[in-house]
């Protein structure tokens, strides 16, 4: 995907719709999950070395 340039005299504005109080918690909850799960994630793949 690349960057979209206006035209001259043209101007772009993006404006979403506000989130209701049940989407907000729904996205705050799917978030804090997410973020467990990439910590959880992390914490595997952290290579350690083993001497013999």
């Amino acid at each position: 995907m690349g960057i979209i340039r206006e035209p001259e005299g043209v101007d772009f504005v993006i404006q979403s719709k506000p989130l209701t109080e049940k989407q907000e918690k729904e996205l705050s909850e799917f978030i804090a999950k997410r973020k467990l799960e990439i910590k959880k994630k992390s914490k595997k793949s952290t290579y350690t070395q083993h001497t013999v």
